[in-house]
């Protein structure tokens, strides 16, 4: 699939509240769609497939899967994320199979009968503490799921492959937040990021891949604002103030504003797929 290239016109209500769920919904989502259909064409997803999305954020990878028939239900801490991706999913998809999203964890959509595929779509590999933070969720989905199902874990590729790696460094900048200090600060993706955690959650690595997924937004103000939904910013405008932030996160993205005033980074996105034992 032709990577989106987002050029974004808040409504007046997006002004208003100017949340980050919407600012994710509304630019930034949409870039791991091919990192979504590569997984679902690989695993044959369809009518068959009762699927749990961990972390499922504003929904559109839950949308991808119910457009092919599936049965979908995603969790998301966050309320305001799951808001938006219950509404997407009220919405409907053509040929779609009806699903649900719980605002929780994965116990919390427990109906007691077992799920066929778990996907984990937030990717790890670029802050300080996000391979940890998603064992817990692992841990709890596992038993949810039948022997033998497949877990996914994606996460981002190498640096030198991917061009927002340059401009995710301005996080650990701000915060002066090595690789092993606390949750938050950028660090560089590694090799085994995806096998470790599958190895922690008792999972057996069976097959991996790469999917390039371009970031690309219309403006220089769109892609500010799909930048910070990601949350990575987070500990840098804790520890300056978010104003900060977007004023160096424009001076970071220069390098790849294009003369017509689009942003354009390449990046490339791994995936594994693990199995219960």
């Amino acid at each position: 699939m032709t990577p989106t290239l987002v050029r974004h016109h808040p409504s007046a209500a997006s002004a208003r509240t100017g949340t980050r769920a919407r600012d994710w919904a509304e630019i930034q989502e949409r870039m791991l769609v091919p990192l979504y259909e590569a997984v679902y064409e690989r695993l044959e997803v369809g009518a068959a497939t009762r699927l749990l999305g961990l972390g499922c954020g504003a929904g559109l990878a839950l949308l991808v899967a119910a457009s092919r028939g599936a049965h979908v239900t995603g969790v998301d801490a966050d309320p305001q994320f799951a808001a938006h991706a219950r509404e997407r999913l009220d919405g409907g998809a053509p040929g779609g199979a009806p699903g649900s999203v719980v605002c929780g964890g994965p116990a919390d959509a427990a109906d007691g009968a077992p799920y066929n595929l778990v996907t984990a779509f937030a990717p790890i590999g670029c802050a300080a503490g996000d391979a940890d933070g998603l064992s817990p969720a692992l841990a709890e989905a596992v038993p949810l799921v039948g022997r033998g199902a497949p877990v996914v874990l994606t996460g981002w590729g190498p640096p030198e492959r991917c061009a927002t790696s340059a401009v995710l460094r301005l996080a650990a900048r701000l915060t002066d937040a090595p690789r092993s200090s606390g949750p938050g600060g950028w660090r560089p993706a590694l090799r085994d990021d995806l096998e470790d955690v599958a190895s922690r959650s008792g999972l057996k690595p069976d097959g991996s891949g790469r999917v390039a997924c371009p970031f690309g937004y219309g403006d220089m103000d769109s892609a500010v604002r799909g930048l910070m939904s990601t949350g990575l910013f987070d500990a840098a405008a804790r520890a300056t103030d978010p104003a900060q932030v977007e004023k160096e996160l424009v001076e970071a993205l220069h390098p790849h504003l294009r003369p017509d005033g689009t942003v354009w980074m390449s990046n490339v996105f791994r995936y594994l797929i693990a199995r219960k034992p």
